[in-house]
C-alpha cells in the first residue's frame, strides 16, 4: 500500500508497506538499506531511534518542570563489521536540527550521523 500526504517544508508522507515515513526521501532510504540488508552489508536498520542530549530537570530557582531534550534520527544502521551510524534523510537543515548534531556529537562521539 502506498500513499502520500503533505508536510512542512514540501516533504511528502510516505508509506511503504506498514510503515509510514516523513518524506520519499527517507522512504527511498529505507528501500535501499533494506537491499544492503539481504546483500550483508547491513546486519540492521532500526527506525527512528532515540538519543537523550540533556535530560529532564526542575529548576531550581522557579520549580519549573524541564522536558529532556533529544534527537531522534531516521535510522540506526548496523553495518557486517560492527560499525553503527545514525541516518538522517534531510532536506533542510534547520538552526534546531544543527544544534542538536552539535550535542549529539558532543554526548555520542562513538557514534556519527550521516545526512543522506
Amino acid at each position: 500500500m502506498r500513499s502520500s500526504l503533505k508536510h512542512k517544508y514540501g516533504a511528502v508522507k510516505t508509506v511503504v508497506g506498514d510503515i509510514v515515513f516523513d518524506s520519499k526521501k527517507e522512504a527511498r532510504r529505507y528501500k535501499e538499506l533494506m537491499l544492503m540488508k539481504r546483500a550483508g552489508i547491513v546486519t540492521d536498520v532500526q527506525l527512528q531511534p532515540v538519543y537523550e542530549l540533556v535530560p529532564k530537570f526542575t529548576h531550581k530557582a522557579t520549580g519549573e518542570k524541564i522536558r529532556a531534550v533529544t534527537y531522534k534520527g531516521d535510522f540506526l544502521v548496523t553495518y557486517a563489521d560492527g560499525r553503527q551510524e545514525i541516518e538522517d534523510a534531510k532536506g533542510m537543515k534547520t538552526e534546531v536540527y544543527k544544534l542538536k548534531r552539535k550535542l549529539f556529537m558532543n554526548k555520542y562521539p562513538e557514534l556519527t550521523i550521516k545526512e543522506v
